[in-house]
């Protein structure tokens, strides 16, 4: 199993290309791109599912209010009192 590593947006186009094209070998794409089968199979049915946007990083961005759980919005709202009341 290929150890995991970080892949940009366009390799993870390519490699969903290539699968694609591929009859969708996920081994064998894994293989050729080094990285894990599981991995693969989770972008392509992403992509199928929502499109080439769906295989953006989401990590660093902002979760939007209505993706906020309840305990979220609680402990944003307890720092925003805080903020308001130390100036």
């Amino acid at each position: 199993m290929a150890n995991g590593r970080k892949t940009t947006y366009e390799e993870r186009t390519e490699i969903v290309s290539f699968c694609i094209s591929n009859n969708e070998d996920y081994q064998i794409t894994a293989d050729k791109f080094k990285v894990s089968y599981q991995q693969v199979y989770t972008w392509v049915k992403k992509y199928q599912a929502n499109g080439y946007e769906a295989l953006m990083g989401r990590l660093g961005k902002r979760k939007e209010a209505a993706e906020l759980t309840e305990s979220e919005l609680d402990r944003e709202n307890s720092m925003q009192k805080n903020q308001t009341r130390n100036g």
